[in-house]
């Protein structure tokens, strides 16, 4: 029998403890420590779970063999290259950085160590789930709406990044490329970041996606419309709401799948399939979270007419 992995996570709070506890609960998986510079949050995470807890990250990484990244999003650039230094396999909490050259040095940091690197974008799996990752056609539109109310969480960076870069991830897996036109504005409310985006992404083979989030929203609402040359598809995936006219055969039940009805566990379980060598990847790689991350920022940057950021194609 080979020996179980180690797995630790960086972040005690509400994400922090989604991951520790479906790492806890795979098979072949201890989870072993859970880092946290507030020790009674570490302590009340890490006790029922069996972990140890640790306020140092050298003596944190000297008991893992695999790590989740679940800090503040300001911190994920940091806290991912130090254990991907130490030869540590990641899984990052979308998004990957707050910067394209962090995210892209993250990559190249992955590539060195031989290490995986992975990204939470876990809604793939529920698109995964519907049947749409693999059709004979590609969408000609998207409209997707991702609104939250106020929670005063994940702050440290824009809705765009917070919110608006799962549906930004999904256009660009399903356009299979990177958008060659950006357009967006936003509306900052309560700090220095966008709380409320539009965006609009065009891509080269015609197909352009039209993305709203907003976390200062009266009440939560996600949808997706997708228009294909043969049929549309409405989805509320909140009311699980389905209203398929394409001839794909899609799963209007795919909340009652494994992928549907856990997509985090899915990612999570992806993720250590690939560190064990029994998948040829993650869910999400770092390369593809390092691209969404550079659109998100440049509809940031749009959104709130900042500096010019350098758009990298792949």
């Amino acid at each position: 029998m080979p020996q179980p992995l180690r797995a630790g996570v960086i972040g005690a709070g509400v994400f922090g403890g989604h991951h520790a506890r479906k790492c806890a609960s795979l098979p072949g998986v201890v989870l072993t420590a859970v880092l946290d510079p507030h020790e009674e949050r570490a302590e009340a995470l890490a006790g029922p779970l069996g972990a140890a807890i640790f306020d140092d990250m050298d003596a944190f990484l000297d008991q893992v063999d695999l790590v989740t990244v679940a800090s503040p999003a300001s911190t994920h650039a940091r806290l991912a290259a130090e254990a991907l230094r130490r030869g540590r396999h990641v899984y990052v909490e979308k998004p990957l950085a707050d910067d394209a050259e962090d995210g892209r040095a993250l990559v190249a940091a992955a590539e060195e160590s031989g290490a995986v690197l992975a990204c939470g974008h876990q809604e793939r799996a529920v698109l995964r789930a519907i049947g749409l990752l693999d059709l004979p056609e590609r969408p000609t539109r998207i409209e997707a709406v991702r609104r939250g109310t106020f929670t005063g969480r994940n702050t440290d960076v824009s809705c765009v990044l917070d919110l608006m870069i799962h549906d930004i991830d999904l256009a660009l897996t399903l356009a299979g490329e990177a958008p060659e036109e950006v357009t967006a504005r936003g509306r900052i409310t309560q700090g220095p970041f966008a709380d409320e985006a539009r965006a609009e992404l065009a891509f080269s083979g015609g197909m352009t996606a039209r993305l709203e989030a907003s976390r200062t929203a009266d009440r939560r609402e996600r949808t997706m419309r997708l228009v294909f040359p043969s049929g549309e598809l409405e989805i509320d995936f909140l009311s699980r709401r389905f209203v398929d006219a394409t001839p794909f055969g899609l799963d209007g039940r795919f909340a009652e799948t494994p992928d549907g009805r856990d997509p985090l566990g899915a990612s999570v379980a992806a993720f250590v399939a690939a560190v064990r060598g029994e998948a040829p990847r993650p869910l999400v790689t770092g390369a593809e979270a390092a691209l969404a991350l550079d659109v998100a920022l440049e509809v940031d940057r749009k959104a709130v007419q900042r500096p010019k950021l350098r758009l990298v194609r792949g």
